[in-house]
């Protein structure tokens, strides 16, 4: 009996030493794989079992029960992440386990330049092949909501930025983001603010941010450019800016800037109307942002393009008319008369 016994006990533990011993052959093992790289799209909501079934079928033999059972072993079987993911070489079973729940998926980029209208940026996310595309036909209403914006418009509060994700996240996550990163640079760069400025609020600064990121030619006279357009802000000057047009025509502009287009009155006609147009024209970057309200010292009030991208600053209205004469008139007549 007692040999019995013995022999019974050593079974056992024969036993439960060859089950650990495969155990720890398989937990460290790398899985059996048909083709590299394997790519895989675990949707949201998908359950452990069914997310097993949809890795085998991309080629991966995890070993079915096996790998559920290392899974709940370990308390991860509810823990797997949804998304697309892409393994490129063969992985152990606690690999795989671990990126699944660790939701280690692909990543995709999306960039909103610097001077993009709201149209254009909405374009762009239509275009992306890795967004899932909840905004597309959304009235700007309903997107600023689902945001959380509280401003009237949506135009120029996205910062202009690199954007990762993972690929399949709806757009509508990657413009919140967007929307909160400039609220997070736009509140620093208040903080940190010149004295005296003109602008009642933050809103008010992101306008003219706005306004300089489409005016300035070349980037080392932005600040000289903020700094003759709040000098006209403060006198109570108009603006007389081009863009600030351009935008209000929307997309009736043909991209010729008339003078009727000047002369006819509007809410973002500069030439017409005093003070800040009613809304950003479009996503000004961090360097415009500090020059709306750091902007250089300066008693320049005029500004006149040379044609070579940089720009003739003036203090007087005879001083501009002269440079106006100088880069842009003559140049004019000399090349219609060639």
């Amino acid at each position: 009996m007692l040999s019995f016994l013995v022999r019974s006990f050593l079974l056992v533990v024969l036993a439960a030493a060859g089950l650990w011993l495969y155990a720890a052959w398989y937990v460290s093992t790398p899985l059996p794989t048909k083709t590299l790289p394997v790519e895989v799209e675990i949707p949201k909501g998908t359950r452990f079992r069914d997310a097993v079934i949809i890795i085998e079928q991309a080629g991966i033999d995890t070993g079915g029960l096996r790998f559920e059972a290392l899974a709940r072993a370990l308390g991860r079987a509810q823990s797997i992440k949804a998304g697309s993911y892409e393994f490129p070489q063969a992985l152990t079973p606690l690999e795989l386990l671990d990126k699944l729940t660790r939701g280690d998926v692909r990543q995709a980029e999306i960039r909103f330049v610097e001077g993009w209208s709201l149209r254009q940026l909405r374009q762009a996310l239509d275009a992306s092949p890795h967004l899932r595309h909840d905004s597309t036909g959304m009235d700007e209403k309903v997107l600023r909501a689902a945001i959380e914006a509280v401003e009237p418009r949506l135009e120029g509060l996205l910062f202009p930025d690199t954007y990762l994700f993972a690929k399949g996240s709806s757009d509508i996550a990657v413009l919140r983001r967007a929307y909160r990163a400039m609220q997070r640079h736009l509140a620093v760069k208040w903080q940190a603010r010149d004295a005296n400025l003109p602008y009642q609020a933050p809103y008010e600064a992101l306008i003219m941010a706005s306004i300089i990121e489409k005016e300035t030619g070349k980037a080392v006279e932005r600040d000289l450019i903020a700094g003759a357009l709040v000098n006209r802000l403060r006198i109570g000057m108009r603006l007389q800016t081009d863009p600030t047009v351009i935008y209000g025509l929307g997309e009736a502009f043909d991209g010729n800037l008339k003078k009727v287009h000047l002369l006819t009155d509007g809410p973002y006609n500069t030439y017409t109307r005093a003070g800040l147009p009613p809304t950003p024209i479009a996503l000004p970057g961090l360097a415009s942002l500090r020059a709306a309200l750091q902007p250089a010292k300066t008693d320049a009030l005029y500004y006149v393009a040379r044609g070579d991208g940089s720009s003739h600053f003036s203090r007087t209205l005879e001083e501009h008319n002269r440079a106006v004469n100088t880069f842009q008139r003559l140049p004019a007549r000399r090349r219609a008369a060639q």
